[in-house]
């Protein structure tokens, strides 16, 4: 499932492009290694705090995704400052960031394709996507073949009200609840309506019904974010991509983990 023109870098498609052509792959990208643009998150800013969902089975998949071998948050240098730029901003008002997913390698996205191609697998419907039939996901645009998370640039985040709760875990097989419910699983964030990655319109991050201090929240995270050179994806209030990403048409597919940056990326800059 290849969209013309878009290039992925890593494991045998990588393989297959260079047996093609060498044009446009980045120098520095190599199977199971980014390019030197990229950092750890926690060496950019130790401050914002991490829930990396795929790597754990609390996510609409119901088991850890392919591709994630740490609870990492990695990006390209200019998206890691910009969330350091946003933290700066936040914490004075008593809030932090905290990020769901960051960089996503195309082996979980491919990961993701398949489950939804299995229509029977529907263990975690009740809390991520109660109202909607699987059968739909890729024409309502919940699944795709390519995800810009996958260039870099791109992460799922939100608020949390300083100092931060513990952050319960979740218990593989403990009742679910929807994601909008008002009972939903017991993040520490702040309320914003709905949880991280509710497949419904209620995600949506302007969608009237969302209203009082969940809208508030959705509109400090998105002003903050924007002010520092994001833009939202307006069908997820979590949703952030760089404006000026270094790799607009790359989508890389190295494994989340601290070893695939280069040793001089893994320090704070």
């Amino acid at each position: 499932m290849r969209i013309p023109g878009f290039r992925v870098v890593g494991g045998l498609v990588l393989a297959v492009l260079l047996s093609v052509t060498a044009v446009g792959v980045p120098a520095a990208a190599s199977p199971g290694r980014a390019p030197r643009e990229f950092v750890d998150l926690r060496a950019i800013d130790p401050t914002i705090l991490h829930d990396i969902r795929y790597f754990t089975p609390h996510n609409f998949v119901g088991r850890r995704v392919h591709g994630y071998l740490a609870p990492r948050c990695l990006l390209t240098r200019p998206a890691a400052e910009a969330l350091r730029e946003a933290q700066r901003r936040l914490v004075p008002l008593g809030y932090s960031l905290k990020v769901y997913d960051c960089y996503r390698p195309q082996r979980a996205v491919d990961d993701f394709v398949r489950w939804a191609e299995r229509l029977a697998d529907q263990r975690m419907k009740a809390e991520f996507y109660p109202r909607i039939d699987k059968t739909t996901l890729f024409r309502d645009g919940y699944i795709a073949a390519k995800s810009g998370h996958s260039r870099g640039s791109t992460m799922d985040l939100t608020l949390v009200k300083l100092p931060a709760k513990p952050q319960r875990p979740y218990f593989p097989g403990e009742p679910l609840r929807p994601c909008y419910a008002p009972d939903r699983f017991p993040d520490n964030a702040v309320d914003t309506g709905t949880g991280f990655d509710c497949f419904d319109t209620l995600a949506h991050t302007d969608d009237p019904r969302v209203t009082g201090e969940a809208r508030a929240n959705r509109q400090l995270l998105k002003g903050t974010l924007e002010a520092v050179g994001m833009k939202n994806l307006p069908e997820e209030w979590w949703h952030y991509t760089l404006r000026n990403e270094p790799f607009p048409d790359t989508y890389f597919d190295f494994p989340v983990t601290r070893h695939s940056l280069h040793p001089g990326s893994r320090l704070a800059g």
